[in-house]
């Protein structure tokens, strides 16, 4: 096996906390944080539930001491709290003292701010420097800003995976020389536009999303933005750095077999999975656990769930359980969040409950973890899949 590059800070905002350690209190005492829209005003209010942050945008602003002339999109803000969460939780005092990049990642970007001012940008010149929010890349560069990071700042969008994509393009980054510290996660803010799109898709559900259930009817949507940092040995041996965990496998495949729908077969699932175990080193039975991607999308928990049993094989799948039913579905931020995840089931020995499960699925003979569980973890899986059958999967190991 290959040792990794080191995890040495994680931050994190989203509906069931506002910390890492209030997210985590929340996973093993069932919190969930899908509830009733509050901050967006819409038709759909009454008729599904989000994982909604329940911060204002005037409390956000004030929490990060912005100017009120800021031009910052929900996206930008919550983005900020995570990274600076994740750079104080590593101990970094001066930002540009190594070769530091940034890799964000976000679906929306500063789409909140857009829908908010469109019909008034030509009659009110003022709202004019709200326009540059609607680029993604614009999240990346005001995070930098606000962190004060001079070196390389890009963003990756690829649907529901782009926190993973970041991730692992991070940890190559570093394993090639290229970089010796990277900051990497995502962020993706609730906006009108993502709400209609998915309710467009038909694959939201109006109660609480029950993942790999046989009565599944669909996802919730959440909220959330979780940064980690990842350092070289190098680094981490100069400076005495805690480890908090190893990204020890990575692996992305396009099996484009549907602009929105998975492989029924899990194709692009099974691919990414096969490369993460490959530059690992490690064997699908060396795994503890699974944080599945687990939508609740009738289309996803069958995709997925037959990719599982191609990777296992002959051998039982390990523990898995899907945590949206706390969050609600981030899009390009689930990847991070459930990165901080996994690293906390690592440090703690916790396989999270697979919230709402009733019925096993008809199609095959898998069922969620329902309970938390207490084991020793050494090796952690983690699905995401977007949007145009981008797959990618992360493993993350104990340090």
């Amino acid at each position: 096996m290959t040792r990794g590059v080191a995890i040495t800070g994680m931050g994190i905002i989203s509906s069931i906390g506002n910390s890492v350690e209030e997210s985590y209190i929340s996973l093993i005492e069932n919190k969930i944080g899908v509830s009733q829209i509050q901050n967006i005003s819409t038709i759909h209010a009454n008729v599904i539930k989000v994982g909604e942050i329940k911060k204002t945008n005037e409390e956000l602003i004030e929490e990060l001491r912005l100017d009120e002339t800021n031009n910052f999109s929900r996206t930008a803000m919550i983005g900020t709290l995570a990274a600076k969460q994740a750079v104080k939780n590593a101990g970094i005092s001066s930002i540009n003292e190594f070769r530091t990049g940034l890799i964000s990642a976000t679906s929306v970007g500063g789409m909140d701010m857009t829908e908010k001012h469109y019909y008034d940008y030509f009659e009110h010149p003022e709202l004019v420097k709200y326009i540059t929010c609607h680029d993604g890349g614009d999240v990346a560069d005001k995070i930098a800003e606000e962190l004060g990071l001079k070196g390389m700042v890009t963003t990756i969008s690829t649907a529901c995976s782009s926190a993973a994509n970041s991730i692992m393009l991070g940890a190559r980054l570093i394993k090639s020389g290229k970089l010796d510290r990277v900051i990497v996660g995502g962020a993706d803010a609730l906006a009108k536009f993502t709400i209609n799109g998915f309710k467009t898709l038909m694959i939201l559900s109006d109660d609480y999303n029950k993942p790999f259930d046989n009565t599944r009817k669909g996802l919730n949507l959440g909220e959330a933005a979780a940064f980690l940092v990842l350092e070289s040995d190098e680094v981490v041996a100069k400076q005495n750095k805690k480890v908090l965990a190893r990204v020890s496998g990575y692996g992305n495949a396009n099996d484009a077999y549907h602009q929105t729908a998975s492989s029924e077969n899990g194709d692009g699932a099974y691919l990414a999975m096969k490369k993460a175990f490959e530059v690992s080193g490690l064997k699908p039975s060396d795994i503890d656990y699974i944080n599945v991607h687990g939508t609740a999308t009738p289309n996803n928990d069958l995709s997925e769930g037959r990719a599982l049993l191609r990777i296992f094989q002959d051998e039982k799948v390990a523990d898995f359980s899907s945590t949206k039913p706390f969050t609600g579905h981030t899009l390009a931020a689930a990847a991070a969040i459930e990165a901080v995840f996994s690293v906390l089931a690592i440090q703690n020995g916790v396989v999270y409950p697979n919230l709402n499960f009733e019925q096993q699925m008809e199609e095959f003979d898998l069922q969620p973890q329902t309970t938390l569980k207490n084991k020793n973890i050494e090796h952690v899986l983690s699905n995401s899949f977007g949007f145009g059958g981008n797959c990618s999967t992360l493993i993350f190991s104990k340090s």
